[in-house]
């Protein structure tokens, strides 16, 4: 293995801190070469190892064999795929194995198994998808990383939703990081819950403790300490209800009460069908709880608001175009190819296979002008520093998710300043989706703490829920 790129001088201090161990952390903000550092370690570890095993989510795994094709001369890749069995195990240097299938394929957990050994060493990008200590794929990847003689996290978002998330991560480098054999120890330790609502962590306790502990296996490096990037820019452009949504808003509230009347059930999970349901509709369409065959199609001004944006992006100018839904992706590739024409689409989504989304990225990349995506399918991993605009159709209920969709623009090898525009219905969920956003939030955990305070009133429930 040869590396035929040089690192950036951000990227030396954290190879210096991961060399003198065997087990290390490489928290660093989306766009700062987090996959280039970590294959400098890895480069300087290998006379050490016969093989790297990199677990990253499935919609990365050719973009991570990609990066080391594009960093790494004389080494060997190779990708899991659905003909990957322990009889049929790739022979390369390099291998790659989607995080999901360690939880959905026992034909993968088995070969995995067989590939690793005392020699190898075991990557785990986007780590904070294993924060779940007690999930099938986490439990995996610990059994099996035992065995490994080195073991790495990247993510660029290691405590999403707090400092919980760094157990089960610290747990896969090694119980001896926190010094804790069970989740069940660090919870009597660290975690305080609340008294009236089962589950729900009220404090965390001994916060400089864990930071102590973790410091001599982590380097952190943020944006701002490293880059001079160009910044961001924002911009709001907002649209009122039809007729047809304000009929279907409605309709959408008075749906979940009456499931909370009837059955007095109203928790995390009712909120996030209530959420969702009031955002589609501000996308243009409803589905009762009722008929959830039917959606209903409603009349709306959010795509023509979409192309009042674009009209006032210079021509020319490359754009990414980020939606939630898959019905979504259909408006906006609809509009875009009625008033621009097929060959200027692009899309990146769930509905489209690896292959497929790697094929329409480089047509974005070669020709075309705009990149139609979810956030779930592309906003990790992807580098898109062809455009410096970007569109949020709609946006994602939780901050991380959306810095993630933002930084696929505003990383290295980006020279100009970004723009974001974001949809917003006037006097609907989209609101408070935004201030949540802006508050770095999350706008369901947000709902909950304020259903908290009401849930033993229907009428203040009902006035809370009707004022959405």
């Amino acid at each position: 293995m040869r590396l035929v790129t040089d690192l950036r001088p951000h990227q030396v201090k954290p190879v210096e801190r991961m060399l003198p161990t065997r087990v290390g952390g490489l928290f660093m903000d989306m766009g700062t070469g987090k996959t280039r550092t970590a294959l400098e370690v890895i480069a300087r570890r290998q006379r050490r190892i016969d093989r790297v095993v990199w677990f990253c989510p499935v919609s990365l795994k050719e973009t991570i064999e990609g990066e080391v094709s594009k960093h790494c001369a004389d080494v060997t890749v190779a990708v899991f795929n659905d003909k990957t069995t322990v009889r049929r195990l790739p022979d390369a240097f390099f291998v790659v194995v989607g995080l999901e299938s360690m939880s959905l394929s026992r034909r993968v957990i088995l070969a995995v198994n067989a590939l690793v050994t005392d020699r190898t060493f075991v990557v785990v990008d986007e780590s904070d998808k294993i924060k779940g200590f007690f999930a099938q794929r986490t439990k995996w990847l610990i059994e099996i990383g035992k065995r490994a003689r080195f073991r790495m996290v990247l993510t660029g978002t290691p405590l999403s939703q707090g400092v919980t998330d760094l157990f089960a991560q610290m747990y896969f480098l090694s119980p001896k990081i926190l010094g804790y054999t069970s989740w069940y120890a660090f919870e009597r330790n660290h975690i305080e819950y609340s008294d009236r609502f089962p589950g729900m962590i009220r404090r965390v306790h001994n916060v400089e403790y864990l930071a102590a502990k973790v410091a001599p296996y982590v380097y952190q490096v943020t944006k701002e300490e490293c880059l001079d990037l160009p910044e961001k820019l924002y911009e709001t452009r907002y649209f009122g209800m039809t007729g047809d949504q304000q009929d279907a808003y409605q309709r959408a509230k008075w749906d979940t009460l009456f499931n909370i009347l009837s059955y007095d059930n109203f928790d995390q999970l009712a909120i996030f069908r209530l959420f969702t349901a009031l955002q589609a509709v501000a996308s243009g369409y409803y589905t009762s709880n009722k008929d959830v065959w039917f959606t209903e199609l409603l009349h709306h001004r959010r795509t023509s608001t979409l192309l009042s944006i674009l009209e006032d992006i210079p021509a020319g100018e490359k754009v990414i175009i980020w939606g939630k839904f898959q019905k979504d992706m259909a408006d906006i590739v609809r509009v875009l190819v009625e008033n621009y024409g097929p060959e200027a689409v692009a899309q990146y989504h769930g509905r489209f296979n690896e292959r497929r989304r790697n094929q329409e990225l480089a047509r974005f990349r070669r020709d075309a002008r705009f990149l139609v995506g979810t956030p779930t399918a592309g906003g990790r991993g992807l580098t898109v520093v062809e455009a410096a605009y970007c569109v949020f159709y709609n946006n994602s209920f939780k901050y991380s998710e959306r810095l993630q969709a933002e930084d696929r623009v505003h990383r290295i090898g980006q020279t100009r300043a970004v723009t974001y525009f974001d949809i917003v219905m006037r006097d609907s969920i989209d609101k408070k989706i935004m201030e949540a956003l802006w508050a770095k939030g999350n706008v369901l955990s947000s709902f909950r703490e304020e259903v908290s305070k009401v849930r033993h009133s229907k009428k203040s429930l009902k006035r809370l829920i009707m004022s959405l």
